[in-house]
């Protein structure tokens, strides 16, 4: 089962690329300029050409590449925006809990009702449950006008996964991924259309400063490598098994806490979390059940 082992691996480097995209949106960049500057990160995979057998796809297939495109850019901008006007722990835990359904769902319908075994459907749920509450705190709410963003995000970030899969059934992974990447780049220099873009790109105030664009690099080389890695695993993962690669975002929550344990301990200045007993005991009994789901996986 390697596309366990790199699932889990992804949402390691999601966790770190989480945790600074903390930082760099407290306070700027805007979401067009943070997916601006993506964009152009995402151009480093054409170095990866010389590796694959690049040629050019099927016309069906790149239906599904700019489907995808389209979808990775919605689901982007949205999850930025939300971001922005909200707290950046509540929305991801939002789409956290939604996406796997979501995928579950279409997983069914795209792929003419495909689905997994009775044990892997028990480490689904108990994946699930235990990413809700790892990710969940105390006086957690989410307020009704951002209900809409967040719901388009996860539904965006859910077909990326389905459309993604199309993609790689007829492509090699990294042939699949550099198109994908590519018609990508070009949705976003759409944005440059954006008059509040193109002013933010020439303010010097709107920009990143030296501290904070040297976290927002390493937070997108991380963010870059977790999704070629979760890529690979949608790649490596059978159909019917897309929704417990996405489910498995919990081990994700797993390092995400251990990290900001010790950071409150050790900079609380930098992240500071609630480490109540009651918040360790309701952590620790989910980081268990996640634990239970992935035993189950290992012995399916």
């Amino acid at each position: 089962m390697l596309w366990l082992i790199v699932a889990i691996s992804a949402y390691f480097f999601f966790a770190l690329a989480f945790l600074g995209d903390k930082v760099v949106l407290s306070g700027s960049p805007k979401p067009k300029l943070y997916i601006f500057y993506i964009g152009i990160l995402n151009l480093l995979l054409l170095f990866l050409i010389p590796f694959a057998e690049f040629h050019f796809p099927s016309y069906q297939t790149l239906v599904w590449i700019i489907l995808e495109a389209i979808v990775y850019v919605i689901g982007l901008y949205t999850l930025f925006v939300a971001i922005e006007k909200f707290e950046v722990t509540r929305v991801t835990t939002v789409i956290g809990a939604i996406q796997p359904l979501l995928i579950l769902l279409f997983t069914w319908l795209f792929f003419k009702g495909q689905i997994i075994t009775n044990g892997n459907i028990l480490a689904f749920m108990l994946l699930f449950v235990g990413s809700i509450l790892i990710s969940v705190q105390r006086g957690f709410k989410v307020k009704t006008k951002s209900i809409m963003l967040i719901l388009l995000s996860a539904l965006m970030f859910s077909l990326d996964y389905i459309f993604s899969k199309f993609v790689f059934l007829d492509l090699q992974f990294l042939e699949g991924l550099i198109w994908m990447r590519i018609f990508s780049f070009f949705l976003i220099l759409l944005f440059l259309f954006s008059k509040d873009l193109r002013v933010d790109l020439t303010t010097k105030g709107n920009n990143l400063n030296k501290k904070t664009g040297v976290i927002f690099i390493l937070t997108q080389a991380s963010g870059g490598l977790a999704t070629i890695l979760q890529n690979f695993a949608i790649y490596l993962a059978p159909v019917a098994y897309l929704a417990l690669v996405n489910s498995l975002r919990g081990t994700q929550y797993v390092f995400v806490f251990i990290v900001t344990i010790f950071m409150s301990y050790f900079f609380p200045k930098v992240i500071k979390e609630d480490i109540s007993k009651k918040v360790i005991l309701q952590k620790f009994f989910a980081i268990l059940l996640i634990f239970i789901g992935l035993a189950i996986l290992v012995n399916n």
